[in-house]
């Protein structure tokens, strides 16, 4: 059987519509009508959906719909019928990564090891080992480094928004200190998610993304449209240690943002790789998002025990990955630059990005990492949902 559908081997509808279409679930069908007219109107199985000339079809389950396509024109009136077949994928799904598109992440006491740069590596080497590390069930653990460093990943399909149901789960490394374990302290190191719909049909990550909103983003201490960018050290710096030795080099990465702050991410003695990524020619790194409150306390009172607290919901990273529930994420919590719901058929790709700026003496910076992601929609034996 031949599918039709929105992918880079089968060409899109352009040239009208045909009776029948075959698509697998989760693909779409880019429909581009050839006439036009004053208004238009898409409905399936009677219910209208789109009021726009161009429509794409996706559907997650299998079945047949029934779906009619009106032009509304004094002069040219238009209607249209036709059936489109959801078939089952002919190669089943993955409910995994299969794809990382891109790999940036902002300096870290982590980058150019998780994943390991080796002499010579490029970007598309280090992008390839990224790849490796967090496809399928492999669970190698990458970072996205200081506030803003990010990894942008998809699946073999789109990942289905679902009324009233989580879509993905993401792994993160999170855990709970002892002492304290109700107050959910420990190593929380939350990660903002945002999401893109393939509305060009192109397969590559260009479209609008979309931040996923969590329980801090209304919050006053939530600062929208922040950025920051990150320097090269100065090969010619002079080389300042602590006083208690746990930081070879406090004026490491120089680092200003727009909110006129600057600082410097120290180089702690656990870490003595370099920490701005080897593979890049630029001197600058900048980065620009949603910035999270800091989330860190020394409950020492003298720099020896740092911890880390989990924001309720909503982040990569923030809670262990015992927490399936707070792992995992709803496309319907969508939301624009502006802060307005975006309702979404689904998510092509996945963002994910460190959300905060804070520095934790020598626990170092605050570094969002994550191993896995599993479209939830996607059930195989011995898997569990949330």
């Amino acid at each position: 059987m031949i599918f039709a559908g929105c992918s880079d081997e089968i060409p899109m509808v352009s040239l009208g519509l045909d009776e029948v279409y075959y698509i697998p679930r989760m693909s779409k069908l880019d429909l581009h009508p050839a006439l036009t007219g004053k208004e238009y109107r898409w409905k399936v199985d009677g219910m209208e959906v789109s009021t726009s000339k161009d429509y794409i079809f996706i559907a997650a389950e299998e079945g047949t719909y029934e779906v009619e396509f009106s032009i509304i024109d004094p002069a040219t009136p238009y209607e249209f019928s036709l059936q489109i077949n959801v078939m089952h994928e002919e190669v089943e799904y993955s409910p995994y990564i299969s794809r990382v598109y891109e790999y940036r992440p902002a300096p870290g006491q982590f980058v150019n090891e998780m994943p390991r740069y080796e002499a010579g590596d490029s970007y598309a080497s280090i992008l390839q080992k990224a790849e490796e590390s967090i496809s399928g069930t492999n669970d190698i653990m990458i970072t996205l480094g200081g506030y803003g460093g990010y990894v942008t990943f998809g699946f073999d399909h789109t990942v289905m928004n679902l009324p009233g149901e989580y879509d993905f789960r993401i792994w993160g490394n999170c855990f709970y200190e002892l002492l304290q374990p109700e107050l959910k302290g420990g190593s929380a190191e939350p990660g903002i998610v945002m999401v893109s719909y393939d509305s060009n049909c192109n397969g590559l990550p260009d479209d609008e993304w979309y931040e996923l909103a969590g329980s801090e983003y209304l919050s006053p201490l939530t600062r929208h449209g922040y950025s920051i960018t990150y320097h090269r050290p100065d090969p010619d710096r002079q080389v300042v240690a602590d006083d208690d030795n746990s930081l070879d080099d406090i004026y490491y990465i120089a680092w200003e943002d727009n909110t006129g702050q600057n600082g410097y991410m120290a180089k702690n003695i656990f870490h003595s790789q370099d920490y701005f990524p080897k593979w890049t020619d630029e001197d600058a790194l900048s980065f620009e998002g949603t910035l999270l409150a800091p989330n860190g306390r020394d409950i020492s009172g003298y720099g020896a025990y740092y911890v880390l607290y989990s924001y309720p919901w909503g982040y990569v990273d923030n809670h262990p990955n015992d927490y399936a529930d707070l792992n995992s994420f709803d496309i319907s919590r969508a939301v624009d630059s502006h802060g307005n719901h975006v309702d979404l058929p689904g998510a092509d790709f996945v963002r994910v990005y460190t959300g905060v700026n804070q520095y934790c003496g020598w626990l170092g910076e605050t570094s969002t990492e994550l191993s896995r992601a599993q479209d939830l929609h996607i059930k195989l034996p011995g898997i569990p949902a949330p």
